[in-house]
């Protein structure tokens, strides 16, 4: 008996395969380029990995999440449970093709929503305040994190091609803040005035700008989202100052957006969780170091594996199985 955990990630789809006795067994990575161009399979990965008949549920996580606010069976959700693909990012097509193979290996599965204005589970000045705030792979993220520490109040810094942080408070999502909106990412970022300019002046479009608003702008890196964060990796090691100045400013963004949730938590913090690829390195620079010369301390600082997203989905999957009706405050409806 095996449960599965997809990440619908920006530069790729993560999947981890979990035992019964919430082990992982396997974690893999398809790229989305070689996905929407055919080059591999997510069905014939999973095939190779797993007999399918030893699945007893997967939980899938797909763009923004937004069509819906409880987890719920696959086969009731409308519209893969998203509003519009608009505004989302650079949309290659890679993930939409590997949801389609997933639909038809039938397997029983169940979908993990995002975090919106209509997300009951959030409080309400989170959802008075912004209509999008976290994607579903944000989900899994923060029930990995839980499952990590055991913490019920902290925050979850999940830092790669974007930035997205999560409050969690007495054990359920408060809120969090999108990339669109706060820290830098790698390749997302916030629109800030000369955006919003150049979209009314010069027709730019505003998912365009937010799709090269992170590090990237300040390195001068443009291509495809895949090697943008190799690039300015490798820019780093080089000594370039461009991306030394990129790096050090995308820091200095998530350090600002987590002492934000900070103080708008009645609880105390028990600590920060750092995710993702950038959250997570320590090569060519160590990221949780660097963030904690803002904190001079203050925080208890836990790094759990890049791969918390694909890993929280198959426990989300294996504890739905075992009957769980709430997840970090979101209802279970299956």
């Amino acid at each position: 008996m095996v449960f599965i955990g997809m990440d619908h990630g920006t530069t790729g789809i993560s999947f981890c395969i979990m035992s019964d006795e919430g082990d992982v067994v396997d974690v893999f990575k398809i790229g989305r380029e070689e996905s929407k161009q055919g080059l591999v399979s997510a069905s014939e990965e999973l095939k190779k990995r797993v007999n399918l008949e030893d699945v007893k549920l997967m939980a899938i996580t797909y763009a923004m999440g937004d069509g819906i606010s409880q987890i719920l069976p696959t086969d009731k959700v409308k519209d893969r449970g998203i509003l519009s693909i608009n505004g989302a990012g650079k949309v290659t097509g890679g993930g939409t093709s590997v949801f389609d193979e997933l639909e038809e290996l039938n397997l029983p599965s169940i979908m993990i929503p995002g975090l919106h204005k209509d997300s009951e589970s959030l409080d309400e000045l989170f959802r008075a305040a912004y209509s999008h705030q976290a994607s579903p792979e944000k989900v899994s993220i923060s029930y990995n994190a839980v499952k990590e520490t055991g913490w019920s109040n902290f925050i979850v810094a999940d830092i790669s091609s974007n930035s997205v942080d999560i409050l969690i408070e007495d054990g359920k999502i408060k809120g969090a803040i999108d990339a669109c909106l706060g820290a830098m990412g790698v390749v997302h970022g916030p629109l800030d005035l000369e955006m919003i300019r150049d979209i009314d002046e010069n027709g730019a479009s505003a998912n365009g700008c937010f799709s090269n608003a992170g590090a990237v702008k300040i390195a001068g890196i443009d291509g495809k989202v895949a090697d943008m964060k190799n690039q300015l990796l490798d820019n780093y090691r080089q000594g370039d100052e461009n991306a030394k100045l990129a790096i050090d400013t995308l820091i200095m963004t998530v350090a600002m957006e987590i002492a934000g949730l900070d103080v708008v938590c009645e609880n105390d913090i028990e600590g920060i969780v750092l995710t993702g690829s950038i959250g997570s390195s320590t090569e060519p620079f160590d990221f949780k170091k660097e963030i904690d010369k803002y904190f001079k301390g203050k925080y208890d600082l836990k790094v759990i594996s890049f791969d918390s997203g694909a890993i929280g989905a198959a426990q989300i999957a294996m504890d739905v199985f075992n009957g769980e009706k709430e997840i970090l405050g979101i209802k279970v409806n299956i």
